[in-house]
């Protein structure tokens, strides 16, 4: 009952509060672990690859370690101060309020006719692609595609390795995801380094993306059936055209949740044969994935209880 307890708190703080500050914020400081240990990296090809071999393992290991040692001595102190700290660590480990704030974000700048800066927004929070040269609709297509992405990896993802792992699952699961993310590029200088951390990171999202994908079907049934249809066969027929295995099984329910095609230059092109996305499908998009991410946190709830008895 204290996990699903403290899961249901850092739910509600993450939806009240969001994210804290960056200079305190636990990813961001596992971020910066990650920083000081690859300026120790090898140089040599082979090496670098080891090196990067031992530090997939070494990294989310080591944060978890951390976390539960922190978790213990607040419990320590007393019971309640434990609590709180469990549900404040969990909530930070979460990034649903942010995501949708930042996709509301480049949907306020373009409805106000603001390219540039709903350009700038989207590349600053949502994307690391290049987003100086993209039109008013492929910006509203990428930060769709985010919305559903990152839904999987900063939702369900640390919310599920909670409930099956507790609290040193969600942070492992976090330091992997920020591993990648930081190393996990397919061009130099992390062809070598990076190249475990993206296959770990790849293996352990294999079940958050599709649960994410099975998620939004269900969530897309509340506007109409036919919604859910689209989006089951379009996941189904292109959730697997992206380069990542996981990234386009959310983005292809979403494409067909919406009706909508989802298109990155030279990359993939998801809901092949529907119209072009508008600024106005952001706030369908984000609406979608909230009902997701409300089906996933009451699951997960359900889920912890089960373990925990």
């Amino acid at each position: 009952m204290r996990a699903a307890l403290t899961l249901l708190a850092a739910l509600a703080l993450d939806d009240r509060f969001g994210e804290p500050p960056a200079a305190w914020h636990p990813v961001r400081l596992i971020g910066r672990a990650i920083t000081a240990i690859e300026a120790r990296a090898p140089l040599d090809g082979p090496g670098r690859l080891r090196y990067g071999a031992a530090m997939a393992g070494a990294i989310p290991f080591g944060a978890a370690a951390v976390a539960l040692m922190a978790s213990r001595l607040a419990r320590r102190v007393h019971a309640v101060v434990g609590f709180v700290f469990d549900a404040a660590l969990l909530s930070s480990m979460l990034a649903r309020r942010s995501l949708f704030g930042r996709a509301r974000e480049v949907e306020t700048a373009l409805e106000a006719g603001d390219l540039d800066g709903a350009r700038a927004s989207l590349g600053r929070h949502l994307v690391s692609r290049d987003t100086s040269e993209l039109d008013a609709s492929e910006v509203s297509g990428a930060t769709i595609e985010s919305v559903a992405e990152n839904l999987s990896d900063g939702f369900t993802g640390p919310v599920l390795a909670y409930a099956l792992g507790g609290m040193p699952g969600a942070v492992a699961y976090r330091a992997v995801n920020t591993l990648d993310s930081m190393w996990g590029y397919r061009r130099e200088p992390y062809t070598e380094l990076g190249r475990h951390p993206a296959r770990l990171d790849d293996a352990i999202n294999l079940v958050p993306s599709r649960v994410t994908a099975g998620v939004i079907v269900a969530a897309s049934a509340v506007d109409a059936p036919e919604d859910a249809r689209r989006a089951f066969d379009t996941w189904l027929d292109e959730g697997d055209l992206t380069e990542s295995p996981n990234a386009g099984q959310p983005m292809g329910a979403m494409a067909g949740a919406l009706g909508r095609r989802l298109e990155k230059r030279g990359a993939y092109v998801l809901g092949l044969g529907f119209e072009a996305p508008a600024a106005g499908d952001i706030a369908r998009a984000v609406r979608i994935a909230n009902r997701a991410s409300m089906i996933i946190a009451a699951s997960a709830v359900a889920l912890t209880l089960w373990r925990h008895r």
